[in-house]
Formats: structure tokens, C-alpha cells, sequence
């Protein structure tokens, strides 16, 4: 039996419940429960059962397993079954203790006070003797009922003359002087007196019967949270186009043994329907983090653009190409502890593996300038740039990919290819973890190398980007960035916040990062990079990254988390 209740104290049921008939738990199997039915189907003049509910507690059945029964034979068409529903009135768990006791908390109340007449009893007494819940409910009953009434027990004053009034207020003067209060003598409890002889316990009558209720009677019970609404589901059953008194196996596949031989087994046997409106069973494999689908997203639209990936496998860099290869000098303070994890073993980086003519242009651009630069003018060492770090930034793949280019066009015999590279994986900085910042998290970034670049390439690029990932309000603000320059951060509008985001840092890379590559002078990289955190976090609602990234994510919101559509509309 399927029930939905509405507002009371915990309903109980004064009948049989769905899995109890007549005071006992059936265990009756579902073959003997289908037969049952069958029988009584064929037995009925009009082979039918009007009411399972009723048949089931005629029958000694468990109504559930009668439910599942006729769902089962009415799909294989030996039933027509026909759900309905009842609506009726049930006790709370408070009225059946009313009707467990005998007497509702009105005539408690009243017998009480019927045994103290004729001198009547206080309501601290009455709580006393019924009890407090009972005193409190039952008392305003009975008030209303006008079966008791209340007798005020005001002290008479005595007379007094007037040396009487003088003494005490000479008395009180000096108590008041003393700093001392006079005590209000407490006023006398009100006694409860009966109006009656004898009354007749209406409630209790209800109760017993709640089946018969009127509705003014069922109103007035509910307001006092003693009964409450149940609705009872429940079948009419009829026989079914295949109706039979004993249910056939139906075959659900056609086997090689059911087609061979000289009498083929298939042309008298039954074949279970498809039921193609039955729920497939939830898939229990593995689901895609929403970190996962945007990345996927912008990847397909940066291929689209005409950009390659670059391989972003290494998680630990070495200082050199994450910062000096950069124009980065070695006393900025992103390079301090507090802003880059140092690793402690392996600590240091063989710089015997680096191109030492390209180490020594670094050094001297760095110590020196040149290509149009005065350089930092400080004492450049080595040590500090073989420091082993996780990388603070993508970039440091790009420096690495840039030399390669430079590489290859000295192998051309200078001949130069333009070239748009992309990244999208994991960087690190030694951050306070919040709502809006990780110690770790996804970079993307994209990047264009070419003769005469300017800064209109490089605006122009990343707002048919953004459109591309259904961004189109974009922004630029002036910055600093010490291997870009001119430097731009990328503002987007989102609609929801009905405000202004920075979403990113654009810029053009310094000549005193390129030429000691070797790329010629004419070739100019435009770039630009964020995190894919903040979309994703915009796309899916989500205003704490910890709920998006890290131990702290619902598992079951990667189990539901709708598709990513940046780049489908």
C-alpha cells in the first residue's frame, strides 16, 4: 500500500498496514499470490476484483506482493488492472494514546475536578493529577465545553484607621531607607470548579470511529492534530485478453535450438513484447568531472581556430625555462617561497642538458640587455635557475616550444612558419586556499607566432575566442607582465552577476625573451591565458571552487552535472 499523508503528528493507521493483514506478516510467494488471483478472477460472475485492497486482507495476502503480482500479469496481458486511489482519516500517534486510555483529555480533565468538588482544585493541582500535557489541552476543552469554570480567590483587605496607615507608612519609609524591598505577598491561584454532573466524551466516540467521520467533525479533529489525511492506492482488476488460470513462460529471445529440426519449437511458443517505454538501468561506470568536459570544449575550439597542443607533461620545471627564459628577473617576488613550491629532492636541475649558447644569451640579457633593452644590471646565477619547482604557469611549456620553433627555422635556413600553439593542464602556487583561489589549479593558454604582429592581432584573437566559447562581452584593461609588454588583462560581462569579471592576461612577448632564442627580428608571439576554473564555475553555477576542484567535490554532482555547451549553440 502506497500512502501520502498530509500535516498531523504521525498518522497511525487504525486498520491493517500494507505488508500486515488481519495482526500478522504474510510470507506468501509470488507464484501462490498470481494463482490466487487468477482463481478469483475465474470464479467472480463478472471476472473481476473490484478492490485489491479488500481482497488482499480477505485472503490473508500481503498487499505489496498483490501489487507486484498484478503489475506483472497485466503485462503479460492475463490482467487489465486499473489504479484508484481512497483518501480516509487516521489517527496520530496522540489520539490513539486518548483511545488506548479510555477518555479524551477533556473528561480527564473534568473527572478530576469532579472528585475535588465541592472545594475545587487549583490548575497546579490538576496538572498534578492528570498530568501537564493532558491538564493543558483538556483544560481549554473543557472550558470551551463549559463543563468547569474558574473562581478567583481574592484576599479581602481589612479595615484599617488611620494610626494603622501611619504606622505603615513609616514602616515602609524606613525599609526604603535600609535599601530593603518589601516582598509582594503572591496572589492565590484561581480554583476550578465543576459545572456539571455528568458529561459525555463526544471525542472519544470520534476517535473510535474514525472511518465515519463527517467532515465538520474531521476539520475540527485535524485542527487539534488529532487525525490526519491518509491517501491509500490500490488496483480493480479484470481479466485480460490472454487470461489464464496458469501463467506461461514467455520466450524473450530467438534461439538456433527454438528454428532447427523438423518440428520448430518457436511456432508454439509465446514471445515477451519490448517494452521500450521501461527506464533503462543507470549506467555504474565512470563520469566525466565538469572540469573535463569544458577542457574538452575549448580544445575542440582551439583546433577549430587552426591552433596545435603543445605536450604540458612536465609538472616540475626547473626555474630556468618557468621564469629566467622568460625575462623574469630572479629577485622578483613571484620567484620567493611564499608564491612557488621548491621542490627539496631532486632540488636541482642539471644545467649541462640546456643549450649553453641560448644559457649565456639569457645571462647577458638579463645582466646586460641588449636587442633594445638595459637589462636588470644585476649578477645573474646560475644556481638559482637550476632550482627545481612545480611550474607557476603554462608559459614555461611555451618558452620550451618557442626555442624548438627558433630551432627549426635555423635548420630551415631561416625560413620562419607561423605557428598557433595552445595548453590547457595544471599549474601550481603556493596560495591561501579560499572560496575563489587553489594552491592548485588549470591554466589555459594560447599563443600566435608571426611576422608583424601587432596589438589589434592580438585583440582580435581573443575575442573570436571568447565569442567561440559564447563569451562575447569582452574588455581590456592596461597591465604589467615582465616578458609581455604592451600587457592587457581580459575583462568578460556575466549576465547573471550583471557585472564586469577579469577572466585572464594578454600581451605581446618582449624582444628579451625572443631574439635570444634566435627567432627573427621581425617575428612577433601574441598571447594569452586563464584559468579554466572561473568558466567552468560560471557555466555551472558554482561559487566556491573547492565544491568544483579538490576533496571537498559531491561526487554525486559528477554523476549528474548536465553537458558542457560552450562551443555547441
Amino acid at each position: 500500500k502506497q500512502t501520502q499523508r498530509e500535516g498531523g503528528r504521525g498518522p497511525l493507521a487504525t486498520g491493517q498496514t500494507p505488508t500486515d493483514t488481519g495482526g500478522h506478516r504474510t510470507t506468501t510467494t509470488m507464484e501462490a499470490v498470481e494463482k490466487a488471483l487468477l482463481r478469483a478472477l475465474d470464479s467472480s460472475p463478472d471476472g473481476s476484483v473490484a478492490n485489491s485492497l479488500a481482497f488482499a486482507s480477505s485472503n490473508g495476502l500481503d498487499h505489496k506482493a498483490l501489487c507486484g503480482a498484478i503489475r506483472s500479469l497485466a503485462a503479460s496481458e492475463l490482467v487489465v488492472s486499473k489504479e484508484l486511489a481512497e483518501q480516509r482519516w487516521v489517527l496520530t500517534a496522540e489520539a490513539q494514546s486518548y483511545v488506548d486510555q479510555g477518555s479524551s483529555p477533556e473528561v480527564q480533565v473534568f473527572r478530576a475536578v469532579l472528585e475535588s468538588m465541592p472545594n475545587g482544585i487549583t490548575l497546579t493541582g490538576l496538572r498534578g493529577k492528570v498530568g501537564p500535557v493532558a491538564a493543558g489541552v483538556g483544560f481549554k476543552q473543557a472550558m470551551q465545553h463549559k463543563w468547569v469554570s474558574l473562581l478567583k480567590q481574592d484576599k479581602p483587605k481589612p479595615q484599617q484607621d488611620a494610626d494603622a496607615v501611619a504606622q505603615k507608612a513609616e514602616k515602609e519609609e524606613a525599609q526604603g531607607e535600609g535599601g530593603k524591598k518589601k516582598k509582594k505577598e503572591p496572589k492565590a491561584e484561581p480554583l476550578i470548579l465543576a459545572q456539571r454532573e455528568e458529561v459525555e466524551d463526544a471525542c472519544l466516540n470520534l476517535l473510535r470511529r474514525p472511518d465515519l467521520l463527517s467532515a465538520k467533525d474531521a476539520q475540527a479533529l485535524k485542527k487539534r492534530k488529532l487525525v490526519a489525511q491518509e491517501k491509500t492506492a490500490y488496483f480493480s482488476v479484470s481479466k485480460g485478453p490472454k487470461f489464464a488460470l496458469e501463467r506461461k513462460k514467455e520466450a524473450t529471445d530467438l534461439t538456433r535450438d527454438m528454428i532447427l529440426g523438423d518440428k520448430p519449437k518457436w511456432r508454439d511458443l509465446g514471445f515477451k513484447k519490448y517494452n521500450f517505454n521501461a527506464m533503462a538501468p543507470v549506467p555504474q561506470g565512470g563520469h566525466l568531472h565538469p572540469l573535463l568536459k569544458v577542457r574538452a570544449q575549448f580544445r575542440k575550439i582551439f583546433l577549430r581556430m587552426g591552433f596545435e597542443e603543445m605536450p604540458t607533461n612536465r609538472f616540475v620545471e626547473s626555474s630556468f625555462w618557468n621564469f629566467d627564459a622568460l625575462f623574469q628577473p630572479q629577485q622578483h617576488p613571484a620567484r620567493d617561497a611564499h608564491d612557488t613550491f621548491f621542490l627539496t629532492n631532486p632540488r636541482y636541475s642539471s644545467s649541462a642538458a640546456w643549450p649553453q649558447d641560448y644559457l649565456e644569451r639569457v645571462r647577458r640579457t638579463h645582466e646586460e640587455g641588449g636587442y633594445g633593452s638595459l637589462g636588470y644590471g644585476y649578477n645573474w646565477k646560475l644556481e638559482e635557475a637550476e632550482k627545481n619547482i612545480l611550474r607557476t604557469h603554462t608559459t614555461a611549456v611555451s618558452s620550451r616550444m618557442l626555442y624548438q620553433l627558433s630551432k627549426k627555422c635555423e635548420e630551415d635556413g631561416g625560413k620562419f612558419t607561423p605557428t598557433r600553439y595552445f595548453s590547457i593542464d595544471r599549474v601550481f602556487r603556493n596560495e591561501s586556499v579560499d572560496r575563489t583561489h587553489l594552491a592548485e589549479f588549470h591554466q589555459c593558454e594560447g599563443l600566435v607566432a608571426d611576422r608583424d604582429l601587432s596589438l589589434a592581432h592580438l585583440i582580435g584573437t581573443i575575442e573570436q575566442f571568447f565569442r567561440n566559447i559564447g563569451i562575447p562581452d569582452v574588455k581590456f584593461k592596461p597591465a604589467y607582465n615582465p616578458y609581455t609588454e604592451p600587457s592587457m588583462e581580459i575583462f568578460v560581462y556575466h549576465p547573471g552577476l550583471q557585472k564586469w569579471l577579469e577572466i585572464g592576461n594578454s600581451g605581446i612577448f618582449r624582444p628579451e625573451m625572443l631574439r635570444p632564442m634566435g627567432l627573427p627580428e621581425d617575428v612577433k608571439v601574441i598571447a594569452w591565458g586563464l584559468s579554466l576554473e572561473r568558466p567552468t564555475m560560471i557555466l555551472y553555477g558554482i561559487d566556491n571552487i573547492r565544491d568544483l576542484f579538490g576533496h571537498k567535490v559531491d561526487l554525486e554532482m559528477m554523476r549528474t552535472n548536465p553537458i558542457c555547451r560552450i562551443g555547441l549553440d
